[in-house]
């Protein structure tokens, strides 16, 4: 076996030791759960974290043929279905994008039931924002006339793809217009970089922090969205395209020379982070696969790559996440978010490794 198979053979190790921390996390601030626990994914609440979480565990599954993968994540949906679902807002949509997609490979006509319900519900009862943008409502507030840069991943995703699913070309329309409108006031035409948010009640962008993860939600999301919507048209492409390569311009003149990004994309003294690099990294990755990027930044996600790969640990594990992150008033607010195991970093860690193993990235 040469070299190369053998990095390759211990990628597909760590990516399933990632696999199965993401499974037997029981929830944020718990840690994992012994591995005498009976299999399957062990987190409890329906919201956010785990959504993200259950995108990478079936981006996984799928990419390799792990059927028990994917009945367990049938069996995590059935569970939660019968338990009862939380209130809907866009934290807790976050799931519905891998139930999405999983309805494409699973007889479940409840499940795509409820995803057709939850997808006519955005459109026509989540609070909108002045210009119809998806106000950002979570579970501990409503953010009356706030857009935050996480709802593009959470819920514009998981929209465009059910139009897809469901032959609702309103549907894709709408979530492709919840792109540009986020765009027109999230994204900073001097740097390329995204603010975290901006609020109507008051025309501001909050701290005016250019916050890594909230960065790397973007960076997946635009080549995620033309990969799960392939209808979008070129116009709307060519704008999404822009945006991207205007963004990724400015990421690469802010990545460290060990390939991490800081909490703060342009402040070197904010905490190193381990879900952004890898996001970012994907997002590299995805827009050289969809023709947006060019092939020389590849060197950027492989530089993170090796940086990510170094985050995690013996269990799979990956380290130096930073918490939930709501809207900041103040910088230093995103300076002192503490890091903990959680669900989305495994999940972004998964996304990159299985794209570096499945296209051939540097290993």
């Amino acid at each position: 076996m040469n070299q190369i198979s053998i990095e390759r053979a211990s990628l597909k190790i760590t990516i399933d030791k990632v696999a199965a921390a993401f499974s037997r996390l029981k929830g944020i601030k718990e840690g994992l759960v012994g591995a005498d626990q009976p299999s399957g994914i062990q987190f409890d609440e329906w919201d956010w974290e785990v959504g993200v979480g259950l995108y990478g565990f079936l981006r996984r599954a799928l990419a390799t043929g792990d059927r028990r993968a994917l009945d367990e994540l049938v069996a995590w949906y059935a569970w939660q279905i019968q338990r009862g679902l939380p209130a809907r807002q866009i934290n807790s949509t976050a799931p519905m994008l891998a139930l999405a997609i999983l309805t494409e490979h699973v007889d479940r006509p409840d499940f795509r039931a409820l995803v057709e319900d939850w997808a006519d519900w955005l459109v026509h009862q989540l609070p909108k924002t002045e210009d119809g943008g998806f106000q950002h409502v979570v579970k501990e507030r409503l953010n009356d006339g706030e857009l935050w840069d996480d709802t593009l991943f959470m819920a514009g995703l998981f929209l465009g793809r059910a139009g897809v699913i469901s032959n609702r070309r309103d549907w894709i329309d709408e979530a492709v217009y919840q792109f540009l409108v986020h765009a027109r006031y999230l994204s900073d035409p001097i740097t390329g970089l995204w603010y975290h948010g901006w609020t109507f009640n008051g025309r501001h962008n909050f701290a005016r922090a250019f916050w890594a993860r909230g960065n790397a939600w973007i960076t997946v999301a635009i080549p995620e969205f033309f990969e799960l919507v392939p209808s979008l048209s070129s116009k709307d492409k060519r704008f999404l395209s822009n945006v991207l390569k205007s963004q990724v311009s400015s990421l690469k003149r802010h990545q460290r020379d060990d390939g991490m990004f800081h909490t703060l994309v342009n402040d070197p003294t904010s905490p190193l982070e381990t879900s952004a690099t890898a996001g970012i990294a994907y997002g590299i990755l995805r827009g050289i696969e969809a023709g947006i990027l060019p092939e020389a930044d590849r060197v950027h996600a492989d530089l993170a790559l090796m940086a990510v790969l170094r985050q995690i640990d013996q269990e799979g594990v990956v380290h130096g996440v930073s918490d939930g992150t709501p809207m900041g008033h103040d910088l230093d607010f995103y300076r002192r978010i503490p890091n903990l195991p959680t669900p989305y970093g495994q999940a972004l860690t998964m996304l990159l490794l299985i794209d570096v193993l499945l296209k051939g990235g540097t290993t």
